[in-house]
């Protein structure tokens, strides 16, 4: 096979894309803006801008294929390449991945339920979108958004003025804020030949607008999991898609709402490296190659803990049976995903009662000082 794929950004999503792709016989290639990029350890590295057309003409050279592993690049850069080999995904998923405005509108005409929301252009819009959304309610920025960045709670309308000085400026959405169950992802997969699989729901936990953890497969939702594969299915096909999609739900009496998607390999997907019979990263090279895809079959029950802002004592998390530790190579700084941690193991409730080992191992570990 020996396949060259190029990947638009160098972040740890791609180095894992990497790692997933040598024992396949991949070859790989990555363009990043930044010098540091982890993905440059593990494979060749491209350091420039998305937009510069001649470093994207060399960049393509001798490639089979491009993907991505960050969803904000320019639509320029993918347009660019489109007439001189595969892009997967398409552009017109990343165009409407990239605008909240644009994506809610995109699933509402697919028939999927979303929370309410109202498009943001001026102070008077606010105030409008505040009478028809209701509070509480989310002002978040229609772009660039992500990890709970450029977003806002309103839990009464006096704090409307605040709320447009700190994010007004930039297009926004405002989004009525849903009493949901939980949270739930579906990741799909979609091959070049439209070949389709799914991994079963997972249950996602956030602390400050970073998911925290993961659970796979969610607990309780075997009922809801063909009516995700059905929403998701319906999306993938609507865009022509090709590769791994994430899409993000709050379950609602029963009910599925979708709140974002993810045209890339995804965190809520982290748990399938050790606790599926195939990677997400291995099942998106598959798709992007036209190769059949794997099985998404869980192996028994996962657990993914993200380690963000901190590096523990890796000896003692390996203690842990079943524990796998996954570093991304980064700096730590408050904020930052630096690595993560799976467990595995084919009780639930052995899976919980290390869970909670870990929980407790990482809550002692000190962050560095901002």
């Amino acid at each position: 096979m020996g396949a060259r794929v190029g990947v638009l950004g160098g972040g740890q999503l791609g180095r894992m894309l990497a790692l997933a792709g040598y024992p396949l016989g991949l070859e790989f290639r990555f363009l990043d803006p930044a010098a540091g990029a982890s993905a440059g350890q593990v494979a060749e590295l491209w350091v420039g801008d998305y937009e510069d057309g001649p470093l994207l003409e060399r960049f393509a050279e001798g490639l089979d294929r491009v993907t991505l592993e960050f969803e904000n690049v320019p639509l320029a850069a993918l347009h660019k390449l489109v007439p001189r080999l595969p892009v997967y995904p398409p552009p017109q998923a990343l165009e409407v991945a990239q605008d909240r405005l644009g994506e809610k509108t995109f699933f509402r005409r697919l028939g999927i339920p979303t929370p309410l929301f109202h498009p943001v252009e001026s102070y008077a819009d606010l105030l409008e979108g505040l009478e028809r959304v209701g509070c509480p309610a989310l002002l978040k920025t229609r772009r660039l958004g992500y990890d709970g960045k450029g977003q806002l709670l309103l839990r009464e309308p006096a704090q409307a003025q605040e709320a447009w000085a700190t994010l007004g400026g930039v297009p926004l959405i405002l989004e009525a804020f849903v009493p949901f169950r939980r949270e739930l992802s579906i990741l799909g997969v979609r091959s070049a030949r439209g070949e389709l699989a799914f991994y079963p729901l997972v249950e996602n936990h956030h602390r400050r607008g970073i998911l925290h953890k993961s659970l796979a497969p969610a607990p309780q939702a075997e009922a809801l999991q063909p009516r995700a594969e059905a929403l998701a299915r319906r999306v993938m096909e609507a865009l022509g898609y090709v590769g791994l999609l994430a899409i993000e739900f709050f379950e609602v009496e029963g009910e599925l709402w979708a709140n974002e998607m993810a045209p890339r390999v995804h965190n809520s997907g982290h748990w399938t490296i050790e606790g599926a019979e195939t990677s997400q990263f291995e099942n998106h090279l598959r798709a992007v190659l036209g190769w059949p895809l794997g099985s998404t079959a869980p192996r028994g029950h996962a657990a993914m803990l993200n380690l963000v802002g901190l590096r523990p004592d890796f000896t003692r998390v390996l203690e842990i049976p079943g524990a796998h530790l996954h570093w991304y190579g980064k700096a730590v700084r408050p904020g930052r995903k630096v690595g993560h941690v799976t467990l595995r193991s084919d009780s639930a409730a052995v899976l919980a009662e290390r869970l909670e080992q870990l929980e407790h191992l990482l809550s002692a570990v000190v962050p560095p000082v901002e």
